[in-house]
């Protein structure tokens, strides 16, 4: 800690003495301690006037020959940093004569003396100053009239965050329409939902794709600017739809785009801030014919019309249902399901089924242990020939009914698979299995479902260590009766490559490593699979379980965090990096091969 400027007149005064003592016994040229030696620090200070200046140095002589010098340049040759009191602590002087006391000790406190009334003075008249006018404007008779100050948009929009204290205020879920001139494709292609038609991540259009692909990839179709995050595209009636976050105006944006060019047909936004946290916006949106339903970040729910943006309804699950939203905000993404939206709020209900007509809830599955949202999404599985809503909870996995007049009812669940932080949803491994996963050193588990009467009962049968098989944010695809992923970065020497895994659990082959991916998507289609990695290079290989066959690599995207999942409609390929989406015409032509004769 550095001496206050009190302390520097005594050490200064110290030195001096000690100076003139050793002056006196003849003793000129020998090393001078002042107040301040033994502590190796430079120092020096001034009046608050700047008229005296004080320096002082430890343990520093200063030779015969060079005082002269020493005393012209001592102004030139002390370098420092000021600091409040005007402290000037110095990085290097030259030697002490040049650093020693001007002036005498009367002169320091007459002028210190001085300085401090003179303060003293301008403080106090300020203070009385101020007390003068308080007592005049309390005694005035005719008192101003103050109008009421209303809110401004910003100041209310910054309202939804809530205040210390109290609730926040409820979203506008309606928000602002807005339409444009682009226009729907004539493509029938359908992606109508996170992880396809299917909800298995397969394309199963007979569109034969490319194998090859010119040295900067396949050609690019459109290109389109969005806001930070991971949103992927569904695709229904030649219209693209992505929920985006838009910053300038701080909402989420529920944009309609046209399959062909990518211009935006309509637009519907809510106001909600966000902020960053890898990015803002995570989810897929539902689309059946006749409606559109979105989670946002922050758990709200949002229906309209599928065709043109007109508002249906919308849910705050936090507020409504008690939901807590997620680590990285909310990663679930709706599904549409005969006409009801079904969506995993925890809270007070773990599933909930909306009317997507009214806005009603049609069934509500109750959450007696207090479960929690993840960052996984409810899958449509037939398990033991029942159709059922399979889900990874925070504490746990569950299924519920599908269809019947038990539609909503809880049929099973386990704790046995209980992980803090889940992203991948479940996946059905055959007529009785279900296969989870996660990141962060979770691994991988293999559930059997066994079916008597009307009761069903899970039990675990094997479970893998991240090493073996994981999957951090995407979901597996089950594809030829195998498991295919990339494994996440904790697993060790073979982290981050891309891995086939059979069904009881044993690894069939890894791309080796040599070819590493990331957290970014993946994707099959006409026997192949797209592999995208974080810096949006996109990797083609024959999805095949006796070994890893590539066929074609390219960096289709210049941005980080390529996460967002893709869609694969009539040969267009959408993905996206953190902030841009592309389509890509990944359609076989005679030079590229795939083509059929």
């Amino acid at each position: 800690m550095a001496p206050t400027p009190i302390g520097l007149y005594f050490f200064d005064l110290c030195g001096q003495i000690l100076r003139e003592k050793r002056t006196s016994h003849g003793r000129q040229d020998a090393p001078v301690r002042s107040g301040l030696a033994g502590r190796g620090t430079e120092w020096s200070a001034k009046s608050p006037s700047g008229a005296l200046r004080w320096h002082g140095m430890g343990m520093v002589s200063c030779p015969a020959d060079n005082r002269r010098d020493c005393d012209t340049t001592t102004n030139e040759r002390c370098r420092g940093r000021i600091y409040p009191h005007r402290l000037v602590l110095l990085r290097r002087c030259g030697h002490l004569r040049c650093c020693r006391p001007r002036g005498r000790i009367g002169q320091v406190v007459k002028q210190a003396v001085k300085d401090t009334l003179i303060e003293t003075a301008v403080v106090g008249v300020a203070a009385l100053t101020g007390v003068l006018c308080l007592v005049w404007w309390l005694r005035a008779e005719a008192p101003v009239e103050l109008a009421e100050r209303l809110p401004t948009r910003e100041e209310a929009e910054r309202s939804a965050d809530g205040a210390a204290g109290g609730a926040p205020a409820r979203t506008d879920i309606r928000g602002v329409f807005q339409k444009s001139d682009g226009m729907p494709s004539s493509l029938t292609g359908m992606w109508s939902r996170f992880r396809g038609e299917s909800s298995e991540n397969i394309c199963r259009e007979t569109e034969p794709l490319a194998e090859r692909w010119p040295e900067a990839g396949p050609p690019v179709v459109w290109s389109l600017a969005l806001g930070e995050g991971h949103a992927g595209p569904a695709v229904r009636s030649g219209r693209v739809y992505v929920l985006d976050y838009d910053e300038a105006v701080r909402a989420d944006v529920l944009r309609c785009l046209s399959l062909d060019d990518g211009r935006e047909i309509w637009r519907r936004w809510y106001h909600v801030r966000i902020k960053r946290n890898h990015g803002m916006s995570r989810t897929v949106p539902a689309v059946s014919d006749r409606y559109v339903v979105t989670v946002g970040p922050k758990c709200h729910a949002l229906c309209v019309d599928a065709e043109t943006g007109a508002f249906g309804w919308g849910i705050d699950l936090v507020a409504d249902f008690g939901a807590k939203v997620p680590l990285w905000y909310t990663g679930q993404c709706p599904l549409i399901d005969d006409g009801i939206a079904v969506l995993a709020p925890g809270g007070t209900a773990l599933l909930i089924g909306v009317d997507c007509q009214t806005g009603q809830v049609a069934w509500q599955t109750p959450n007696p242990r207090g479960w929690q949202m993840s960052h996984a999404s409810v899958m449509p599985l037939t398990l033991c020939g029942r159709r059922m809503y399979v889900y990874c909870a925070i504490g746990g996995v569950i299924a519920v009914a599908a269809d019947g007049p038990d539609r909503g009812e809880l049929l099973w669940e386990t704790s046995d698979w209980s992980i803090p932080v889940v992203a991948p949803s479940p996946v059905a491994v055959g007529e009785d299995h279900v296969f989870v996963t996660a990141g962060y050193g979770a691994g991988s588990m293999m559930l059997r479902v066994a079916q008597s009467g009307n009761t069903y009962t899970v039990e675990p049968v094997w479970r893998l260590s991240k090493e073996v098989f994981g999957c951090e944010q995407q979901t597996p695809i089950f594809y030829r009766e195998h498991l295919f992923s990339v494994l996440p970065n904790d697993a060790g020497e073979h982290r981050r490559e891309l891995v086939c895994l059979t069904p009881e659990g044993r690894v069939a082959w890894t791309s080796g490593t040599e070819v590493r991916f990331g957290l970014g998507p993946f994707l099959i289609a006409d026997g192949k699979i797209f592999v995208l990695n974080d810096d949006g290079v996109l990797t083609l290989a024959e999805a095949r379980v006796d070994g890893y066959h590539p066929l074609a690599q390219a960096k289709v995207l210049d941005g980080r965090d390529a996460w967002g999942p893709m869609a694969l409609v009539n040969g267009r390929l959408l993905l996206r990096d953190w902030k841009r989406m592309l389509c890509l015409d990944v359609r076989a032509t005679p030079d590229s091969g795939g083509a059929k004769p």
